[in-house]
């Protein structure tokens, strides 16, 4: 889906853990992403620790709001419902390297997989799960939710069909 590059990179700065460096970007993300400022603005008046302390209690004391997109694969049974093997070959298929500590099926990663590369076909393979986590955010009452709202808007409502079987009946 050409065009939504930036906001994919936005919406990954968006999810990962607000230390300094993304108190500095925030004016350039609330430029460039319109489409998250109920969350940019948001950051922009929470004071930084404030800020830094409600990431923490919604995305790592919640299991329920993991940014592993590899948890909720398969309805998210089990600590791994998909393969984070998966992802890290999407990334080599790229020429691209994962670089910190996060998963390769950690959402960020993967929002910034898509915003360099083009490709939505990851988020469009996880929509179900980028829904129900949405869902959850919405639900809690962080304003996170809104970058959920921004991303899945830019996704078809289903992934598409693969083509028939050629040869088959007519």
């Amino acid at each position: 889906m050409p065009g939504f590059e930036v906001l994919y990179q936005a919406a990954a700065l968006c999810l990962t853990y607000p230390d300094d460096d993304f108190r500095v970007r925030l004016p350039l993300l609330r430029e460039a992403a319109p489409q998250l400022r109920g969350f940019t603005d948001h950051a922009a008046v929470t004071p930084q620790r404030e800020l830094q302390a409600h990431y923490v209690e919604v995305f790592d004391r919640q299991e329920r709001h993991s940014l592993r997109l590899g948890r909720w694969a398969h309805g998210g049974t089990g600590p791994d419902g998909g393969s984070p093997e998966r992802f890290r070959e999407l990334y080599d298929a790229h020429g691209l390297r994962l670089t910190g500590e996060e998963p390769p099926d950690f959402l960020p990663a993967v929002l910034e997989l898509t915003s360099r590369t083009g490709d939505t076909g990851p988020l469009t393979e996880h929509r179900a799960a980028l829904e129900g986590l949405r869902a959850r955010l919405r639900d809690f009452g962080t304003p996170y939710a809104c970058v959920l709202d921004a991303v899945c808007a830019t996704l078809p409502d289903r992934p598409p069909r693969p083509p028939a079987p050629a040869g088959g009946p007519d």
